[in-house]
């Protein structure tokens, strides 16, 4: 169920018997010749969406805006600064935790945030803790990047093999092409040449990668496997989201 779409009572009657919001997260940013502007925040959500068909458990809305100044370079692209990437998610799960949320499980759609939430997720325990906030304790947080899952990484590698790439994948726009067929791009690109993975400034970046690709060759990407990817993705993330909901919260309990 959305956050979004409960009234405060029904979330206040939830949080009697339930501690887990589901969080998805992205980015809003270039994804090559193919890819849409919000692919990152788009995939992340639909997993998240149905991860929480699946298990029952709450989403919360998903954050469109990540770290992502490497890409700016590009038009359409923005970007929070670190710092302030991890002062939002801080203030936000504060608000959460005070409203008697204890495990936030994120599904990340995009490389360049899994730095400033993880420390993001340091300040917050340093921050309840300072501040001897009631239930600081019981606060666990979780960090899935949903293109990383071993099933997902392995239906990649059998669909696109080396062509999957680093950024703008065919996995990725495959998903947003599923999700949004109408919107889908189509076209026989030119290969994306070496990539090393490096990733400096945004000058840097658009010189190294010209059309936003690294490594990867998007056009390869179609709508049925998207499909597949959205199921994988959902089955390899039900387990872990279930170990962690189960996770005792204080000695103890």
């Amino acid at each position: 169920m959305r956050l979004a779409h409960c009234t405060w009572p029904e979330v206040a009657s939830r949080l009697e018997t339930e501690r887990a919001l589901i969080v998805p997260i992205g980015s809003t940013e270039q994804h090559g010749p193919l890819g849409l502007i919000g692919t990152d925040a788009l995939c992340a959500e639909a997993i998240a969406l149905e991860l929480g068909a699946t298990t029952g458990a709450l989403v919360a809305p998903a954050l469109n805006y990540g770290m992502a100044q490497h890409h700016l370079g590009f038009p359409g692209s923005a970007s929070l600064r670190p710092s302030t990437l991890i002062r939002v998610v801080v203030d936000l799960l504060e608000g959460w935790q005070r409203a008697g949320f204890a495990h936030f499980f994120f599904v990340n759609g995009h490389g360049g945030n899994v730095a400033p939430l993880q420390s993001a997720f340091a300040e917050l325990h340093a921050d309840l803790a300072r501040h001897d906030r009631p239930g600081a304790a019981q606060v666990r947080c979780a960090l899935h990047n949903w293109w990383q899952l071993p099933g997902v990484a392995r239906l990649a590698a059998e669909l696109y093999g080396a062509a999957e790439g680093h950024h703008a994948t065919p996995s990725e726009v495959a998903l947003t092409q599923h999700l949004l067929p109408a919107t889908a791009h189509h076209a026989d690109l030119p290969p994306a040449g070496p990539c090393d993975g490096a990733v400096h400034g945004a000058e840097d970046f658009r010189a190294r990668y010209p059309d936003g690709r690294m490594g990867s060759d998007s056009g390869l990407a179609r709508p049925e496997h998207g499909s597949r990817f959205l199921a994988t993705a959902v089955a390899d993330l039900a387990p872990l989201f279930a170990t962690f909901d189960a996770e005792p919260t204080a000695a103890g309990t």
